[in-house]
């Protein structure tokens, strides 16, 4: 159920370097790339690390950054997904949309703060 971790970085050169050797340990390859944000994985579509600048602008600490991701199989179930957090009282953090590269993806916070994703790939 699980489709991918993000965690937050405040150096994103050296977390990149570190991850691409840890992970390459395992046959992981860079998936996507972007300026503030790179997804590791070993098969593209199933579950990845990633790391990213948080979003809100602030330092990376633990916990801010840190997201989990729910894949789904179609752009119809991201959207059903994040509508139904969004009536159950969750806070938007980025509608249902086109995110690059086959990327289709919605996020939000849940009641406590703990923000999740939900997303397919569409190629």
């Amino acid at each position: 159920m699980i489709g991918y971790v993000t965690l937050g970085t405040n150096d994103f050169a050296k977390a990149a370097d570190f991850y691409d050797g840890l992970l390459g340990s395992i046959g992981a390859t860079r998936f996507m790339e972007m300026d503030t944000f790179m997804a590791w994985a070993v098969d593209p579509g199933k579950p990845m690390i990633c790391i990213s600048k948080p979003f809100d602008g602030n330092e990376a600490t633990v916990g801010n950054g840190c997201m989990t991701a729910v894949a789904m199989d179609a752009q119809d179930k991201v959207d059903a997904f994040y509508h139904k957090a969004i009536e159950l009282g969750a806070s938007d953090e980025g509608k249902p949309g086109s995110r690059g590269d086959g990327f289709y993806a919605a996020y939000f916070r849940d009641l406590d703060g703990n923000k999740l994703c939900a997303f397919t790939i569409t190629s």
